[in-house]
């Protein structure tokens, strides 16, 4: 990981030349990863210049709150940010590869795999819908994403793209995912590639947006003012800003976590109502609970922990161990407690709270509302700009809210919100490309249960051989 300052002259770089300083020369030259930026963030693939630019929330200035906004790419979603990109380099190395092989030498092939609770799948499909040499198959819970998300997943018909409804949740989704990369001999056969955040190239492209937005303000504002995130990597890579703050549905596993040490998928508050564990939320991109960032974040904590407390050895490995451990238990008996030394670490970069649906449907209304300056949220970012407002950031902070999907992708959580509120017409909130969507035809494959043999069963049969 390369740390650098962001003072002086790195104020000024862009989106290429942020992703320049951590791709090296060598694996991808300037010049084609200049067409590549091109390629994925151009006028006709994005509809913002600034690919994520910055919303003011206030009309005075300077203004201290602002909306990240991720969801000006092709299907309307932070997803986006990464995925194109992705999309566009697994094509890169595959071209690469097939264009030095003998002739009548077989062309190499790459099966991509997925879990999705909404976004992901998208934009991971929009991103290699028709690519050649790659098969996509992204597995979704049934009846548990939005009807757009679901509609902009199964309306594409490219041949190369598989849609799976699994009868489950997105944790079952995910697991089936990782056991499906487990499996060496599986593997092997059909060059898996990751789309979720397993897969570095996506959080470093998702990282760049961080710093755009810190650059951005620093344009603008006092050298002093401090930057809060509603949203360990950009502190990590030297971004200065305050606690990020996670904000959490009802499925608060995180918010406990950060109030208890316990990590566990269900507490005695969780509703009858929910699929393992999982409750049915406005929010339905955050109804997770075990989530792939959070235990890359635990390795960082666990590895600072021996640090402080069993150095010696190899402590990337003991840090490894202890993980595993974790996950281990989380898969067997559905909990882990930390110890308090890793909490105390937790608590010094990240604070969490909790947002239930009410709070959703009231800030929805409130930014709406609110003079001279409205706003329309989506329920996602309803949840963060709830937590921002319960904040007491000290007077020079500015609030950055990450706004994740466009307010049209949950039509029932903003129409509910806003229902009776003179002047609101949802037509006017809905993009053009939405509006023969739900009636387009379909393709998807139902899954009757989370079972991995039953997807691998599907792959076999419809991927590129």
């Amino acid at each position: 990981m390369r740390y650098f300052s962001t003072r002086g002259g790195l104020a000024e770089l862009s989106f290429e030349e942020i992703l320049s300083l951590f791709i090296s020369a060598d694996e991808i030259s300037a010049s084609d990863l200049s067409a590549l930026v091109h390629a994925t963030y151009n006028d006709s693939a994005w509809r913002h210049p600034d690919i994520a630019p910055l919303q003011p929330l206030t009309t005075h200035q300077p203004c201290r709150k602002y909306v990240l906004e991720l969801f000006h790419g092709p299907t309307y979603a932070f997803k986006d940010v990464a995925l194109q990109l992705l999309g566009n380099l697994f094509s890169y190395f595959l071209q690469r590869r097939n264009k030095a092989k003998s002739p009548g030498e077989e062309r190499e092939k790459l099966t991509v795999v997925g879990a999705t609770s909404g976004d992901t799948g998208s934009a991971a499909i929009y991103g290699l819908r028709g690519k050649p040499d790659v098969s996509i198959f992204i597995l979704h819970p049934k009846g548990r994403v939005s009807p757009v998300q679901e509609a902009q997943m199964t309306t594409v018909t490219d041949e190369n793209v598989h849609n799976i409804a699994v009868k489950g949740t997105f944790d079952d989704c995910q697991d089936i995912v990782k056991a499906l990369f487990a499996d060496t001999a599986f593997n092997a056969k059909h060059h898996l590639g990751a789309v979720n955040s397993i897969n570095w190239a996506r959080i470093l492209a998702q990282t760049v947006y961080y710093f755009l937005s810190y650059f951005a303000i620093r344009r603008t504002l006092p050298i002093d003012a401090e930057l809060q995130f509603i949203a360990i990597m950009p502190s990590a890579m030297g971004l200065p800003m305050a606690k990020l703050v996670i904000a959490t549905n009802a499925n608060d596993i995180l918010t406990r976590f950060w109030k208890t040490g316990r990590y566990e998928k269900v507490d005695s508050d969780s509703s009858s109502a929910a699929v393992g564990g999982v409750v049915e939320t406005l929010s339905p991109a955050m109804d997770i609970l075990v989530s792939s960032n959070f235990e890359r974040l635990l390795w960082y904590l666990a590895f600072e922990n021996v640090q402080n407390t069993n150095p010696g050895g190899d402590l990337r490995e003991k840090a490894c161990q202890t993980v595993k451990d974790w996950m281990d238990n989380v898969k067997s008996v559905g909990r882990i407690v930390v110890p308090d030394s890793v909490l105390e670490v937790a608590r010094r970069d990240f604070t969490a709270e909790r947002v239930d649906d009410n709070q959703i449907r009231q800030t929805i209304r409130e930014y709406y509302t609110s003079t001279p300056k409205s706003y329309t949220a989506d329920p996602h970012t309803a949840v963060g700009l709830h937590v921002a407002g319960t904040l007491s950031p000290p007077p020079n902070t500015v609030q950055i809210i990450l706004s994740t999907a466009h307010p049209a992708k949950f039509s029932e959580a903003v129409t509910s919100a806003l229902a009776g509120v003179p002047g609101f017409d949802f037509d006017a909130v809905l993009p053009e490309a939405f509006k023969t969507l739900l009636t387009m035809e379909r393709r998807v494959i139902d899954v009757e249960r989370p079972d991995v043999e039953l997807v691998k069963g599907v792959v076999e049969q419809f991927a590129v051989m």
